[in-house]
C-alpha cells in the first residue's frame, strides 16, 4: 500500500510517501523544509515532489495520512485542508493523527527506547506541547500545552523537531491496512487563537 504522510503541526513542513506492509513501512521519498512562515506556500510542491521522486503518480496513492497537531491554527490548518482536498479528489481515505504520536513511534523504532518518556515540541510564548506515553509508545497523558518547568524531570523527554512519514503512517497502520473508516480530520489547537472577535462599540453621547 502506497501512502502519503503529511505534517504541518511544527514550523517543519513535512511530506512524504510510505510503503506499507503488515510488518514494516519503507520511506520511498520524502521532503521537509524548516519554515514555520511557508507551510501553504510549499506543502503541496512538496508532496509532488515526493510523488514524482518515488515514481508514482498521485492516482496510485492508498490512502494519506496527516498530522493534526498539537500545533498552531495556520500550520495546521494548511496541512488539513490539502489533506483532505487530496483525499476527496483521489477518492481515498485520509487518516487523522496526533502528531506528537508519530514523535513516539519514531522513537519506541529507534535505539534509546527503554522506559516511559515525555513527547515535547515547542508550543511558542515560552510553552511546549507534550504527551507522555509507555514504553511501548502508547499515549498514557495527553497531548497538552505547559510551561518546560512544570513537566515531570524524572521522564526522559523526547524532543523532536518534527514527525517524519514513517511515524506517521506507523501510527495509522492499523487502520489504514484494516481498510478501517477514519476519524474527522479535527485540528489539535489546545489554546485559544490570538486574535478576539471585537466587542460591541461604545456609545459616544453629545453632552
Amino acid at each position: 500500500m502506497l501512502v502519503l504522510a503529511i505534517d504541518t503541526a511544527t514550523p517543519a513542513v513535512t511530506a512524504g510517501v510510505v510503503e506499507l506492509e503488515q510488518q514494516s513501512t519503507t520511506v520511498l521519498a520524502e521532503r521537509v523544509t524548516q519554515d514555520a512562515r511557508a507551510h501553504g506556500e510549499l506543502l503541496t510542491p512538496h508532496v509532488l515532489d515526493a510523488v514524482s521522486r518515488s515514481g508514482i503518480t498521485l492516482r496510485d496513492l492508498t490512502a494519506v495520512v496527516c498530522g493534526v497537531g498539537p500545533g498552531p491554527f495556520t500550520g495546521l490548518r494548511a496541512g488539513i485542508v490539502t489533506a483532505a482536498a487530496l483525499a476527496h479528489s483521489l477518492d481515498i481515505p485520509a487518516y487523522p493523527v496526533c502528531s506528537l504520536d508519530a514523535i513516539a513511534a519514531d522513537s519506541v523504532a529507534g535505539p534509546d527506547s527503554a522506559g516511559p518518556f515525555l513527547v515535547v515540541t515547542d508550543a511558542r510564548r515560552k510553552e511546549v506541547y507534550w504527551a507522555a506515553y509507555d514504553a511501548a509508545g502508547r499515549r498514557t497523558h495527553g497531548p497538552d500545552v505547559a510551561k518546560p518547568a512544570d513537566l515531570d524531570s524524572t521522564v526522559r523527554r523526547v524532543e523532536h523537531a518534527h514527525p517524519s512519514p514513517a511515524g506517521l503512517v506507523r501510527v495509522a497502520a492499523a487502520a489504514v491496512l484494516g481498510g478501517g473508516k477514519p476519524g474527522p480530520l479535527t485540528p489539535l489547537y489546545l489554546r485559544r487563537p490570538d486574535a478576539k472577535v471585537p466587542g460591541e462599540r461604545k456609545r459616544v453621547t453629545t453632552p
